[in-house]
């Protein structure tokens, strides 16, 4: 491994806002409140600000975005370490205000990580997020370009007490993002392709447990494109959608297939098109 602690300057976006480690233990105590805005003050997965400094002194990263007045907007913190006898990171949390969204600050917080761990050599970087939030599969899909690896049904048990995250459990994609090669970004589009057999399909047509999935060369999972939101106004729909996709990411990943593209229109569609990797070049 390379020096623990490799030397990346300061990242000013155009905006002027800056990009930097969390230098002071104000900083750390600004990132614990910005967990606490964002998951809920009874988050059971919440990172303390001990962690957050050592986890810098071994190779981690914990790293802010900060406006003119030094206000935290965001801020990203990972691990490194060694997989499959490479060096890896694992991204564990990344939040934005939300009146700070929708300005690519989580964006710009992915891309001075991923500085910083080049520079201490490491070769992939790993992440989970939701598959049920569609602008996160959004941006880790079609702006960062990261990879699926697996599909984890309740990866952090089946309530963390956020509401954010609901009482529907914790599926997650757990994701790769090379270090030492720049990623490939999945096309971006808004509709079906034709020849893709629809697995789970938009409103209410959803399979049940009993209905057979087929070995198409391509098939496509619908999400809700606001899962939040049906959280709020519709549980057991929710809870519909989640099973039913989550039968549909167990079944078909495990033989092969992976995410080749994620459709999403901003606001009434969002699909994950997965394709049999013996049939894609």
């Amino acid at each position: 491994m390379r020096h623990l602690s490799p030397r990346i300057k300061n990242v000013t976006l155009a905006d002027g806002i800056v990009i930097r480690e969390l230098m002071t233990h104000e900083d750390r105590v600004a990132a614990v409140r910005l967990q606490e805005e964002t998951w809920g003050h009874g988050f059971t997965e919440r990172v303390p600000t001990a962690i957050l400094l050592v986890g810098q002194k071994i190779g981690g990263v914990s790293a802010g975005a900060f406006d003119a007045d030094g206000t935290l907007l965001g801020f990203v913190f990972g691990l490194t370490g060694y997989r499959d006898g490479g060096l890896v990171h694992w991204s564990d949390m990344l939040a934005v205000r939300k009146d700070a969204q929708r300005r690519r600050i989580g964006a710009a917080l992915k891309l001075y990580q991923r500085g910083r761990c080049r520079d201490l050599g490491v070769e992939t970087m790993y992440w989970t997020f939701d598959p049920f939030v569609a602008k996160n599969a959004h941006l880790n899909f079609c702006t960062l370009g990261a990879a699926v690896e697996e599909f984890v049904p309740d990866m952090y048990g089946t309530d963390t007490k956020s509401p954010t995250h609901g009482s529907l459990g914790t599926d997650r994609f757990i994701v790769s993002w090379p270090i030492g090669t720049e990623p490939a970004t999945m096309p971006f589009d808004d509709i079906v392709p034709e020849h893709a057999r629809v697995v789970v399909a938009r409103g209410t047509h959803l399979p049940t447990a009993d209905v057979a999935l087929p070995d198409d060369p391509q098939v496509v999972v619908h999400i809700p494109p606001d899962y939040l939101a049906l959280l709020d106004g519709d549980l057991e729909l929710a809870r519909t959608w989640r099973m039913s996709a989550r039968r549909a990411f167990m079944h078909y990943l495990p033989l092969g297939y992976r995410v080749t593209n994620f459709i999403f229109d901003g606001t009434n569609d969002a699909a994950y098109v997965l394709t049999d990797k013996s049939t894609h070049r």
